[in-house]
């Protein structure tokens, strides 16, 4: 389970109550396989979760959520989606507290 966690990032900014959630499930899916947002194989992407607006994804490869770090913005972009949204993207640790997450969405 803690190889898990090294393979996860927390995704804040998800916009939430405009599409399904498995289709917004799916949006992100994609959005974090490109290569294009320096993303890989997704393992499973977890949302809604309890915080609004936030999911997680997890990677295959622990490298993986490295290089999605390292890429300045993300923008999340779907026909589905009635604009581009940006995305906060941070490195999964277990000490994320729901208060960190509500000063992202701030």
């Amino acid at each position: 389970e803690a190889a898990r966690s090294t393979r996860t990032i927390v995704i804040a900014g998800v916009p939430a109550g405009l599409l399904q959630d498995d289709v917004m499930a799916d949006i992100l899916t994609i959005h974090f396989q490109m290569s294009r947002n320096n993303g890989g194989d997704v393992e499973e992407v977890t949302y809604p979760t309890r915080n609004e607006g936030v999911a997680y994804v997890t990677f295959e490869d622990r490298e993986v959520v490295e290089s999605v770090l390292k890429k300045d913005q993300h923008l999340l972009q779907d026909k589905r989606l009635p604009r581009h949204y940006p995305l906060t993207v941070t490195r999964y640790c277990d000490n994320v507290s729901s208060s960190l997450i509500h000063l992202i969405m701030l």
